[in-house]
């Protein structure tokens, strides 16, 4: 890929194509130009499978790319969906910088005090764990779990207080660009990478990358300005197309260079 000063890298979502192998995804992001792959915990590595993860995590090196996180769907305060050890122990093997969790199953507008402390509490459990292993835990930020807006993952995150766990962040559907801006603004101490799309506000049709440049140029300048190394990774494309993924990597990438351009001329 391009030579970049900006703190952002270039990344894949591998669950986008579920239907692709681990080979497959690793070959079509070294074609794209891109720096590295959040692995998913649901098909392509899966909880527990130690040697798949010791195969992936082989795949992705040998095309010069980095393991940016293990995605696990690993529900805070939920043991039902699997123990944090097995997901733990994948994410060693695969030698994953960060682990993504889900905060929970409950969105905050039915969430009570109880279940709070209930995801409170487990999410300390499992940044402990995972401290050990010297591996950071990031919050999925998502609708139905108790980081479905800015307010509420940074009150989830100020309540766990634990330096070993951050966030991702997406913009939610039918926000206002003004209204995202402000979520990053406060969840800045703790952004750790961001999951990138293009979806219609209304409809959640998905589109073309380069139809919410004046949205993601935006935020991808926020996350910028923070110094901090973290990835920038598409998530989801058209029709699940992979000529649709290769170009709206173009645009990612088109993207933070102008950002870096931006910077070496301020």
């Amino acid at each position: 890929m391009t030579e970049t000063t900006s703190p952002l890298l270039p990344g894949l979502v591998s669950i986008t194509f579920r239907q692709l192998t681990p080979a497959a995804i690793v070959e079509l992001v070294a074609q794209a130009g891109l720096a590295g792959i959040e692995w998913g915990g649901d098909v392509h590595v899966p909880h527990g499978d130690l040697a798949r993860a010791r195969e992936v995590r082989r795949l992705t090196a040998a095309a010069g790319l980095q393991v940016a996180a293990y995605g696990s769907y690993y529900r805070v305060g939920h043991d039902e969906t699997g123990p944090f050890d097995a997901v733990l122990a994948t994410a060693v093997e695969l030698e994953a910088p960060r682990i993504r969790v889900w905060a929970g199953r409950q969105g905050t507008d039915t969430a009570d005090s109880a279940y709070w402390r209930l995801v409170i509490e487990d999410s300390l459990r499992i940044a402990e764990l995972a401290a050990a292993a010297g591996i950071p835990i990031v919050y999925e930020f998502h609708r139905n779990t108790l980081t479905d807006t800015s307010e509420a993952a940074r009150r989830l995150l100020q309540e766990v207080a634990h330096p070993n766990v951050g966030t991702y962040w997406q913009p939610p559907r039918g926000s206002m660009v003004a209204e995202n801006l402000a979520g990053l603004e406060l969840l800045a101490p703790w952004l750790r990478g961001l999951h990138v799309f293009s979806w219609h506000e209304q409809s959640g049709q998905r589109l073309p990358l380069a139809e919410r440049a004046d949205a993601w140029l935006q935020y991808l300048a926020r996350a910028a300005a923070l110094d901090r190394p973290m990835f920038a990774l598409l998530e989801f494309v058209q029709e699940d197309e992979p000529a649709h993924f290769l170009r709206d990597a173009a645009t990612l990438k088109g993207w933070l260079e102008q950002l870096d351009m931006a910077a070496g001329s301020g």
